[in-house]
């Protein structure tokens, strides 16, 4: 199957002078960024809660993924998926919620975790009905949830991209994607679907107050990122 690469799969952007100038700190470090304590435990303790929030709505959504498929037997097969990304500069399995229709997933790229495999999200027609109401709601992130208590992401971080996306930004100039572990959501990924969405600087933003704030102040700036992105997900504008 050719890859593809549909147009805004990569928003983001390479650094510009004023980031380069305002942020040169951040560009110096050679090593990733310690983990702060009180973040880890933030981040598994609520992962837990959120895991047990977040278990009837994945059986809600199983059982109407069964009956989809019995319906429309094309639509049928596994409800998550993975495919592999950068946290921290390192390889993690990101899983979500299968939102196409298996005809348009490459069997050969998926067993390589390749993100290439499932790129067909962007292609018309190529969501089932049950993975339309999925992203519009940002369901198929949920899995999610279960590599923050694995401790390969956090809740709040620069956005775990696809490896090549992740070499894309490196080549580029982006170095905080390197630096810190990967988030459900990041200071720039709240602002999804506006035109500052792929704009490099929140993501230097959020690594300076890493490194400036206490660790309790990192934690207060956590929760009001989550603040933030809870109302885009009732929103409800997923694309």
């Amino acid at each position: 199957m050719k890859n593809i690469e549909p147009q805004g799969a990569f928003p983001y952007k390479a650094p510009d002078d004023f980031i380069k100038t305002k942020y040169h700190h951040i560009f110096q470090l050679k090593e990733p960024l310690d983990d702060r304590l009180p973040k880890v435990l933030f981040d598994k303790v609520m992962a837990i809660i959120f895991l047990i929030f977040a278990a009837p709505i994945l059986l809600i959504v199983k059982i109407v993924y069964v009956i989809e498929g019995w319906i429309i037997p094309e639509n049928k097969g596994p409800m998550f998926f993975s495919y592999n990304a950068i946290s921290k500069g390192k390889i993690i399995p990101k899983y979500k919620i299968r939102l196409i229709k298996t005809k348009f997933i490459d069997p050969v790229g998926a067993k390589k975790g390749d993100w290439h495999a499932f790129s067909a999200e962007w292609t018309p027609d190529s969501r089932t009905h049950v993975g339309q109401f999925v992203k519009k709601f940002y369901l198929d992130e949920l899995p999610q949830f279960y590599s923050i208590l694995k401790g390969d992401m956090s809740f709040v971080g620069p956005r775990p991209l696809a490896v090549h996306h992740y070499q894309r930004d490196l080549k580029q100039g982006n170095v905080t994607r390197y630096l810190l572990k990967g988030g459900l959501l990041g200071l720039g990924h709240v602002l999804k679907g506006t035109p500052e969405f792929g704009n490099p600087v929140y993501e230097y933003e959020y690594a300076d107050k890493y490194l400036k704030l206490s660790s309790f102040g990192l934690l207060w700036l956590d929760l009001k990122i989550i603040g933030r992105g809870i109302k885009v997900i009732l929103k409800g504008k997923g694309l």
